[in-house]
C-alpha cells in the first residue's frame, strides 16, 4: 500500500514511502472506521467534541495559516481547524488508515461547508512526515501519539514540520498517576467500552486500549520527552477529571 496518496477526485498516487507502525495497529483502525464516529459519540456521551475543540484553541490556529492534523482519522480536528484557518488558510489531514481517509473525504463533501474546501487529505507515516520543514503554523493529534511505535520520532517530526513560535496541541486518553482514576479508566472500558463494541463485532479490536494506555507516557513523561526533541516549552493538560489528557507544546 502506498503511503502518501493525496485526495482529490480522482486520487493520484504521489510517492511511495513504507510506513512504519504496527501493522495489527494500522489494520485494527481500518476495520473501526466504519463505526468510529458512532461510537465515539456514544461512548464519550458526546464529550469528545468538547475536548478536539479544546485541543484545536490550544494551537491558537488563525484565519490564513497552513495547518496540519496527524492521525486525523475521519478528519474531525481537521474540520474545526478549518473554521478557525478560514478559506484563505490550509488544512492537510495525514492518517494511515486508507478507510479511515475514505471516510474523511465523503464527510468533506457532505457536509458541503465553503471553508472546508481548504482541507486535503493524505495516507502517510507520523514518523515521516512527506512535508518541508517549518511548513506549518500549527499541528494537531488526536489519539495518534500512543499508537505510533516511536514517540521521540513522532514528537521529532512535529518539531520539524512546524515553524518557529508555532503550537502542536496533542490529545489523548491519559496515563494518570491517581490509581483511582486509573481503576476508572480501567472499569470504563472493560464494562462500556469492550462490551459496546461487541455489539458491532469489535470487541476484540476494542480490548487493545487498557494495554495501550498503559504503555503510554504520563503527562509529566511527555513534557520532559517534548523538551528532549527540541520544543521550547510543553505543558500537559489532564481533562475530564483525568480520563484524558492533551498536550501543548511550542517550538
Amino acid at each position: 500500500m502506498s503511503s502518501y496518496l493525496q485526495f482529490q477526485l480522482p486520487l493520484p498516487l504521489l510517492r511511495h514511502r513504507p510506513i512504519q507502525c504496527a501493522s495489527d495497529r494500522q489494520a485494527l483502525f481500518n476495520r473501526i472506521a466504519p463505526v468510529y464516529d458512532t461510537l465515539n459519540d456514544f461512548l464519550s456521551l458526546g464529550q469528545h467534541r468538547i475536548w478536539k475543540r479544546m485541543a484545536v484553541s490550544w494551537t491558537c490556529a488563525k484565519p490564513g495559516d497552513c495547518v496540519l492534523d496527524i492521525c486525523c482519522g475521519s478528519g474531525d480536528l481537521a474540520f474545526l481547524l478549518s473554521q478557525k484557518v478560514g478559506s484563505t488558510g490550509k488544512v492537510t489531514g495525514l492518517d494511515f488508515s486508507w478507510e479511515q481517509l475514505s471516510i474523511a473525504s465523503s464527510r468533506q463533501r457532505s457536509l458541503s461547508k465553503p471553508c472546508y474546501e481548504n482541507i486535503e487529505w493524505v495516507e502517510g507515516d507520523a514518523l515521516n512526515l512527506p512535508f518541508p520543514d517549518c511548513s506549518f503554523d500549527a499541528i494537531t493529534m488526536g489519539y495518534g501519539l500512543r499508537n505510533v511505535v516511536d514517540k521521540r520520532k513522532a514528537l521529532g517530526e512535529i518539531l520539524r514540520v512546524l515553524k518557529e513560535g508555532s503550537k502542536a496541541s496533542i490529545l489523548d486518553f491519559n496515563k494518570t498517576t491517581q490509581p483511582t482514576i486509573a481503576a476508572i479508566q480501567e472499569w470504563m472500558i472493560n464494562n462500556i467500552v469492550v462490551p459496546v463494541a461487541s455489539s458491532y463485532g469489535l470487541a476484540d479490536d476494542y480490548r487493545y486500549l487498557s494495554k495501550s494506555i498503559s504503555e503510554f507516557s504520563t503527562g509529566k513523561e511527555l513534557e520532559e520527552l517534548a523538551l528532549e526533541v527540541g520544543f521550547s516549552t510543553s505543558i500537559h493538560y489532564e481533562l475530564s477529571g483525568g480520563l484524558m489528557g492533551n498536550l501543548v507544546a511550542s517550538r
